[in-house]
């Protein structure tokens, strides 16, 4: 992973975070509402977005090549957590199959682990 694939990362998770959001707000949200998940589709986006904007600060990071191997783990368990998480809200909220519930938390997981791997690239050198 390197910074132009996790720039790429960042705007196209940055582009589908606003147009979810979009969609959510305006053409499904007297479903959402019916549904009783608005909150729950909401709730995705804001991991969806909070994820995106910080790949994009970690590719700014590393645009002088100051990327660890820490720092590299933390982009793709930000993409893969991101996916995971908001990807399960989304189908949960569209009345997708009740299995996506503890995808749920294994994507929570995999985000908090992208940011434990930031904390342990403080002491890692750069490649």
């Amino acid at each position: 992973m390197n910074q132009r694939s996790i720039l790429l990362g960042a705007g196209l998770m940055g582009a589908t975070g606003v147009a979810l959001g979009a969609f959510g707000a305006h053409a499904l949200h007297e479903l959402l509402l019916q549904r009783g998940m608005l909150v729950a589709w909401e709730t995705g986006v804001r991991y969806h977005l909070v994820h995106a904007v910080a790949l994009l600060a970690l590719a700014g990071w590393a645009r002088d090549g100051s990327l660890t191997v820490a720092l590299k783990w933390a982009a793709r368990l930000w993409i893969v957590g991101t996916v995971l998480f908001a990807g399960s809200l989304y189908g949960l909220a569209l009345g997708g199959p009740r299995l996506l519930g503890p995808v749920t938390p294994l994507g929570g997981a995999a985000l908090i682990a992208g940011w434990v791997a930031v904390i342990l690239s403080v002491r890692q050198k750069k490649e």
